[in-house]
């Protein structure tokens, strides 16, 4: 098949069978017609497209089995041009959905496109694991899939490992070896985009300690979304059924989020990537690749999402006359600030590149390190804010599109007009700036974003305990061990 059409898409998506619970209501068929997903599955589907359009170079290269086009989040960097190769076609998705979609598929692509190549690591458990996850590469490669991918147990008991939630009985554990695959039990949360998804990838998550009791929950594997005894338990919508114009965010990038369960769910060996080997599960994101690849394509998307933020921060400040106060346009220059140095980070990530011993050229992990610990405790939190102060009561008091079309109408061109805007462009513009601060979306976004990699206190502690600090401390005990400079006469 190769790279998808987005008829494609929803054709496969509609011939599933998954088993959803959404709002009371249990969903098993025909999934990109449901009203809680159908407005995200067509934005998905938009993606799709672009890969046969004008965007078609930058976000297809020929498979090197059949010499179609497929995704370039499939391609195995093997220099530095082959990493602005992947990230501009990242950035052809980034933009289109203003960053707002967190789950494209070229996410998870990233992963299996470096865990594909590590055959050497997959190779201290049993040589017949790298085979299983090349293999499944290339046919999700090749079949253009959309994987999402599930991460932490349920939060049962903070206090004790994830292994030992509700006496081991919650999280997803394997309950049976057998020779032709295992037996899944248990949950995981948190599956963004599943129920539109066609695989669901379960790879390690929380770190495991390497005791026995650890073994159950040691395992990375596939398995298709609609699986006998896979349920997803979702989140009510955010999305409220109102137009693009009254949830112009909401109504186009609401990406369900879901809690997994696995009722006795039956993997077979070739879906089964890792089993047992905790010290494995826990280096299999840094000593693959995976990190890297996978966090070039999200510096990439917040990229696009802080461009958004500036040009609407901008939009609203040409509207009402604000954009010739100091205090704005210091706003206005930390933002442009945040997109130059997002830039400045991914190219010097990719600059600084390096080939690993499988001859992977992997962007400089050190730099993105330092960008996925950056951008969501420092500029997230900042792009929602600068837009509420920009547009402060311009918030609270926004007709409908509906109003817009009752004998008020006179009133609401007269009250509602700004100074570079007939009032309905203004109420247009301001409620994309209020799903964008203040709905429910924004909030969901705000969260999202900021536990996106992980607890930020923990991801702090890991970059310092791997970032190289000897260097700079030498540097310290260079100049206090160093000898005065002699008087001069």
């Amino acid at each position: 098949m190769g790279a998808r059409t987005g008829a494609q898409y929803l054709e496969r998506l509609n011939a599933m069978t998954p088993t959803l619970y959404v709002d009371g209501e249990k969903v098993t068929a025909r999934v990109a017609e449901h009203p809680a997903f159908r407005n995200n599955a067509l934005s998905f589907a938009a993606l799709y497209d672009l890969q046969h359009g004008k965007h078609a170079a930058e976000l297809t290269y020929p498979s090197p089995t059949t010499g179609d086009p497929v995704g370039i989040s499939f391609l195995v960097p093997r220099s530095e041009d082959d990493l602005h190769r992947r990230r501009e076609g990242a950035a052809v998705w980034a933009r289109y959905s203003n960053g707002f979609l967190g789950r494209t598929g070229d996410y998870m692509n990233a992963a299996l496109t470096a865990l594909s190549t590590a055959a050497e690591f997959f190779g201290r458990a049993d040589p017949v694991f790298a085979e299983r996850i090349a293999a499944y590469y290339e046919y999700a490669r090749e079949n253009d899939l959309l994987a999402t991918h599930t991460l932490i147990p349920p939060q049962v008991n903070r206090a004790v490992s994830g292994s030992a939630q509700a006496g081991a009985q919650v999280a997803a554990r394997v309950v049976e070896e057998r020779p032709d695959g295992i037996v899944i039990r248990g949950a995981r949360m948190l599956a963004t985009v599943a129920p539109i998804a066609d695989e669901l990838l379960v790879f390690p998550s929380t770190l495991l300690r390497g005791t026995a009791e650890d073994a159950p929950f040691s395992y990375a594997f596939a398995i298709q979304n609609d699986a006998p005894g896979l349920k997803y338990y979702c989140r009510s919508p955010l999305y409220r059924g109102g137009s693009a114009f009254d949830e112009p965010l909401a109504s186009r990038y609401d990406e369900m989020d879901a809690l997994v369960v696995f009722d006795d769910v039956f993997v077979p060996n070739e879906r089964v990537f890792l089993l047992g080997h905790p010290e494995l599960c826990n280096a299999f994101y840094a000593e693959t690749g995976a990190s890297q690849l996978m966090t070039h394509q999200v510096v990439t998307r917040t990229l696009a999402k802080t461009e958004f933020y500036l040009g609407l921060a901008a939009s609203i400040a040409d509207a009402i006359g604000i954009g010739g106060f100091p205090h704005i346009q210091q706003d206005l220059a930390e933002l442009i600030s945040y997109v130059e140095i997002e830039k400045a980070l991914l190219r010097a990530a990719e600059a600084d590149g390096a080939a690993n011993a499988e001859g992977v050229f992997l962007p400089k992990w050190d730099t993105l390190n330092a960008a996925r610990n950056w951008y969501p405790q420092q500029v997230s939190p900042r792009l929602a804010e600068i837009i509420r102060k920009f547009s402060a009561s311009g918030l609270m008091a926004l007709p409908g599109e509906a109003d817009f079309e009752t004998d008020g109408r006179a009133d609401l061109d007269l009250y509602l007009q700004s100074a570079a805007l007939p009032a309905r462009d203004r109420a247009r513009l301001f409620k994309l700036a209020l799903d964008a601060s203040v709905s429910g979306f924004a909030g969901r976004e705000s969260l999202y974003e900021y536990f996106f990699f992980g607890d930020p206190v923990r991801m702090a502690g890991a970059l310092v305990s791997s970032y190289p600090l000897d260097a700079y401390r030498a540097r310290v005990d260079e100049l206090l061990n160093r000898s005065p400079h002699p008087r001069r006469s």
